[in-house]
This record gives C-alpha cells, sequence and structure tokens, in this order.
C-alpha cells in the first residue's frame, strides 16, 4: 500500500508473526481480488467490442 506523506520519519510497527502472516494473507487476498476484477472488465470490453463488430440487420 502506499505510504502518506504523514508517515514520513515515523519507523515502521514492529508486527507479531501472527500479525505478519495476517497481512501478508490479506494482501494476497487484494491482489488476487485485483486480478479477478480485471480480467472480469477485460472479458466484458471484448463482449462489448465484439457485439459492436456484428453487423446490425437492415
Amino acid at each position: 500500500m502506499a505510504k502518506d506523506a504523514s508517515d514520513a520519519g515515523k519507523p515502521a510497527p514492529m508486527l507479531s508473526a501472527k500479525a505478519l502472516a495476517e497481512q501478508q494473507a490479506r494482501q494476497e487476498r487484494e491482489a488476487a481480488a485485483l486480478r479477478a476484477n480485471l480480467r472480469k472488465r477485460k472479458d466484458q470490453a471484448r463482449a462489448r467490442e465484439a457485439s459492436d463488430s456484428k453487423p446490425k440487420p437492415a
């Protein structure tokens, strides 16, 4: 995640092993959700493009 300007100069918080594992798991879930969302949007764009390229009946 991006750090705010207000975090400048502050040391990183010390996290326990459990907290680090939870943070890592949360980041992995977020990454998977972002990949799924991107895949869904690309599929929607491809479907739109395919339907736009079909000739319309006269």
